[in-house]
């Protein structure tokens, strides 16, 4: 079994961990995004229009004679909306031609060992630091891949203390990139709450979320924790770009044993 180094708070090594198997599975994007696709359709809410929406006018055909489209216009005179075309589809001010339908089954199911398959291979592909480059993080000064840090990571409770550690392991650049791709959004998206578009960052794979550092992380832009035993390919791809940076804890490697036990040979 492949050996790698435990590195501390303070960024020095504090001895090795055995990577589990699931860290020799092949890299396969495929799979990966296959499995990306339909596994986001589980968040997504069904949505529909009225099936009356935009029906629910005046309207009616001038016929011939008049020189014009014989398509449905707003009865009465001398108002903004009066003999406009309306109840129809491609028009001004129409209805749409092919609204969406609440009952369209939007919810995509995947096969236990292709969804094994995958997040076995995306797990593996964190070791790959051609793969973390090609996404767009800075990892030139982290020292090795798989990253992985003491347990004791897990009970920090400040954000400073994070951020210092982080810098430490050689993350600096990285925290940077996101700070720097912040952007302000303005618009509709602006006023339903989506004010900044933040880069993704690191995620940080621990054994629990008993504990202090999900509330540490909370005001870090582009980090994420998650714990180990709900860890999907949904967070380490996020958008469908394999990989996602990942620090594991040394707890979160060994439970990683228990998890993929009997499934990947």
């Amino acid at each position: 079994m492949r050996e790698v180094q435990v590195y501390g708070l303070d960024g020095n090594e504090k001895g090795k961990v055995s990577l589990p198997e699931v860290f020799s599975v092949r890299f396969r994007p495929d799979v990966i995004h296959r499995v990306y696709v339909l596994q986001r359709t589980h968040v997504l809410q069904p949505k529909g229009r009225d099936p009356m929406a935009g029906e629910r006018t005046s309207a009616t055909s001038w016929q011939t004679g008049h020189g014009v489209a014989r398509v449905p216009r707003v009865k009465g005179e001398r108002y903004s909306r009066s003999g406009m075309a309306a109840g129809v589809a491609s028009v001004i001010k129409g209805r749409l031609p092919h609204p969406p339908k609440a009952w369209k089954v939007i919810y995509k199911r995947v096969n236990k060992k292709e969804r094994l398959l995958a997040l076995a291979s995306a797990i593996s592909a964190t070791s790959l630091r051609d793969v973390v480059l090609g996404r767009g993080h800075k990892v030139e000064n982290v020292p090795s891949l798989p990253l992985v840090v003491t347990s004791d990571f897990e009970e920090v409770s400040k954000a400073k203390d994070v951020v210092n550690t982080l810098k430490l392991l050689g993350l600096g650049e990285e925290l940077q990139r996101v700070k720097n791709g912040i952007k302000s959004r303005s618009g509709k998206s602006r006023i339903r709450g989506r004010v900044k578009k933040v880069p993704v960052g690191p995620l940080i794979v621990v054994s629990s979320l008993k504990n202090q550092l999900k509330k540490a992380t909370e005001n870090i832009p582009g980090l994420k924790v998650v714990d180990v035993d709900s860890l999907s390919v949904l967070d380490l791809v996020p958008g469908g770009h394999p990989i996602r940076l990942t620090i594991w804890t040394e707890s979160a490697v060994n439970r990683l044993n228990e998890r993929f036990k009997g499934v990947v040979t």
